[in-house]
């Protein structure tokens, strides 16, 4: 069978794609209006938003960067799996019920909705639509960059496309998730999410257990391999040092309720009260799928250190070049289409909450109306963001995914974190801090990075996302002290006091 290994990993990978085009027919259908194509109606079931919620985190970041952070960085990535779980129950429990009657009461279409509500300010509502585009920008494109990889580590073993460009990759890749994002919406994307979300759950457990057997002594053997390499790489901490991964456990911890992506799939529960029930689904399958993470990382490691595979030109290699080395054809086939549902069950998450940034938010706080046929102008600017995605997956700069990943995740963080996770659930938080600390959270991210560029970085590897939401959190207190809150209407006061 290993000789119709590159071809059972194509067909695999090919069926996957007919299935998403598929929803996104079956999905246009039931697409009638922006409520829609952003809320999925308000109308999702237990199942169906807990799998959508776990699958829009794990995505071309977890499933091709997070093999090649542990490959690079060592087991210190690993905790990162605890602290992004943990941020799932901290999220639930800090916005769920309230962000799902806010959506009810408002019958609100996004995130800026909520915040215009809450803080019955226009300008927070821009703000927070621009930080979103912004975060979008940057973490859409290591998505569509992800998938690139991935189709041309597929293609390029064929016997007729051996020699195919990542920019055409990119280009199939991307069309096939505008496909269904632009004729079903979020209702595509949370039902693709749930074919998604379950073949990554199938597709990690399999792995976990195929790279438990790549050496004789399993586990043991590989983790004893490179603690003889590297002791640090072992170590709670890895290469980063004590500081530098606090750092990385605060931003995810901490950051995944500032995530749009994932806290908006929150207002689209059919009943206030799945809540509850929906958390336990989202953890259990983000858990399971992330052993895919750790396992591909870890026994690539080993392999090379043993000499059993060469040295990785790119540490983003790691999962491509273990799928299709040492696991069974039928396997690989199926974990290849796993990484496909992983990058596409977040990109086109971001897609829908950036599309609604640009065509309801932004005309909202200007105009203080919608755009005229919102429903035609939302596919239009789900088409246009993505063309302006690939285009920055093809220009940006060569480093690792998961590294490009935790900058859009630092972003969001950053500006979301203290204006909504915090300012729901404290009346005394006030516009004119939501609007400082989302400007103050967009300075300090972008001025990191251009500093980082220059060739000055933070000392002990601490990551400027962490940074950036530490200030921003403590500018929106601070200002919040300092200035008088607006009173509140009867009914956002009455949902803040749930």
């Amino acid at each position: 069978m290993e000789e119709y290994r590159n071809t059972i990993v194509f067909v695999c990978v090919t069926a996957y794609m007919l299935v998403c085009v598929g929803v996104g027919l079956w999905a246009m259908r039931r697409t009638k209006s922006t409520r829609d194509f952003f809320m999925a109606g308000h109308s999702l079931g237990i199942i169906v938003t807990g799998i959508a919620v776990f699958s829009s985190t794990l995505s071309g970041f977890g499933f091709v960067g997070g093999p090649g952070l542990v490959y690079k960085m060592g087991i210190s990535s690993v905790w990162m799996v605890i602290c992004a779980s943990i941020g799932f129950c901290l999220s639930f429990h800090l916005l769920a019920k309230r962000m799902r009657l806010f959506a009810e009461i408002r019958e609100s279409i996004s995130l800026p909705d909520l915040v215009a509500a809450r803080y019955s300010s226009e300008t927070s509502r821009f703000l927070t639509a621009i930080a979103i585009i912004l975060g979008v920008m940057a973490y859409l494109g290591t998505q569509i960059k992800a998938m690139a990889i991935v189709l041309q580590e597929i293609l390029s073993r064929g016997s007729f496309l051996q020699d195919i460009s990542l920019g055409w990759c990119v280009a199939i890749s991307s069309a096939v998730l505008v496909f269904y994002c632009v004729t079903g919406g979020i209702i595509a994307s949370v039902y693709t999410d749930l074919v998604q979300g379950l073949v990554m759950v199938v597709a990690a457990t399999l792995v976990f257990f195929a790279a438990y057997h790549t050496l004789p002594g399993g586990f043991s053997e590989i983790s004893t391999t490179i603690y003889k390499d590297d002791p640090e790489a072992m170590s709670p901490w890895g290469t980063l040092g004590i500081l530098g991964c606090l750092s990385w456990y605060f931003l995810f911890a901490l950051g995944g309720a500032g995530q749009p992506h994932v806290i908006t799939k929150m207002m689209m529960n059919r009943k206030v009260r799945d809540a509850r029930f929906i958390l336990p689904v989202s953890v259990i399958g983000f858990g399971i799928s992330a052993l895919l993470w750790i396992s591909i990382g870890l026994a690539m490691r080993a392999l090379v250190l043993q000499g059993i595979h060469p040295d990785l030109v790119a540490a983003d290699e790691a999962a491509p070049e273990f799928l299709q080395g040492y696991t069974h054809p039928l396997l690989s086939g199926v974990v290849f289409a796993g990484l496909f549902a992983a990058i596409m069950s977040t990109a086109d998450g971001f897609l829908s909450v950036g599309a609604a940034a640009i065509v309801h938010d932004i005309p909202q706080a200007i105009r203080g109306r919608s755009l005229h046929r919102e429903l035609l102008w939302a596919r239009v600017a789900t088409l246009l963001l993505a063309a302006a995605a690939a285009v920055f997956s093809l220009y940006s700069p060569d480093k690792m995914i998961a590294l490009l990943g935790t900058f859009g995740w630092g972003i969001f963080a950053a500006a979301i974190v203290p204006v909504v996770a915090i300012g729901f659930n404290w009346k005394r938080a006030t516009a004119l801090a939501a609007n400082v600390a989302i400007i103050s959270s967009l300075i300090i991210n972008f001025g990191v990075m251009f500093f980082q560029k220059a060739g000055y970085y933070l000392p002990y590897h601490i990551h400027g996302g962490a940074v950036a939401l530490l200030s921003s959190c403590v500018i929106f207190f601070c200002v919040s002290l300092l200035s008088r809150p607006a009173k509140l209407e009867p009914l956002v006061d009455a949902v803040m006091d749930v």
